[in-house]
């Protein structure tokens, strides 16, 4: 059984060959990539999770490369950098807006009881499971350190 997603990336990898979007289809050739190779790795047919999980760790690794080449004075670099970004994102769903993230950062301190910093590790726990592809998991745990350090 193959994924919905990957289905979806193979697709618009046709329909970038006929337009002949060079860019994107090198970006979405990527993709595939990354993919196939964690699939061989691992041996397993990817999941919609894992593949999901695969597209934020390519979006993290290009959100570094993004800092390093505007340290380096490379605005050419970060531009190429972005829009790769921009593509992968479109396989992710609909991201969560601050306040989502908020309600779902203080339901989460709730369930799992946190009344401190430290007890972060339980709420990110909770969080990496159902914002994981839906939310920045950078942004989820400033936000989770910023309530956490309230109530202590």
């Amino acid at each position: 059984m193959t994924s919905t997603i990957k289905e979806k990336v193979l697709e618009d990898m046709k329909t970038a060959m006929r337009n002949h979007e060079k860019e994107r289809l090198g970006t979405i050739r990527l993709i595939l990539a990354a993919l196939k190779q964690r699939e061989v790795d691992e041996r397993i047919v990817l999941s919609d999770e894992q593949i999901l999980a695969t597209l934020n760790k390519m979006i993290k690794q290009r959100r570094d490369s993004i800092s390093q080449f505007e340290t380096g004075n490379r605005p050419d670099l970060v531009q190429i950098e972005a829009e790769e970004i921009r593509i992968i994102q479109q396989y992710l769903p609909a991201q969560l807006s601050a306040a989502e993230i908020d309600q779902a950062v203080t339901a989460a301190i709730q369930e799992s009881g946190a009344i401190s910093p430290k007890d972060m590790g339980k709420v990110m726990g909770i969080l990496k499971t159902s914002l994981q592809g839906k939310a920045d998991m950078t942004l989820v745990s400033t936000k989770v350190k910023e309530q956490l350090s309230k109530t202590s």
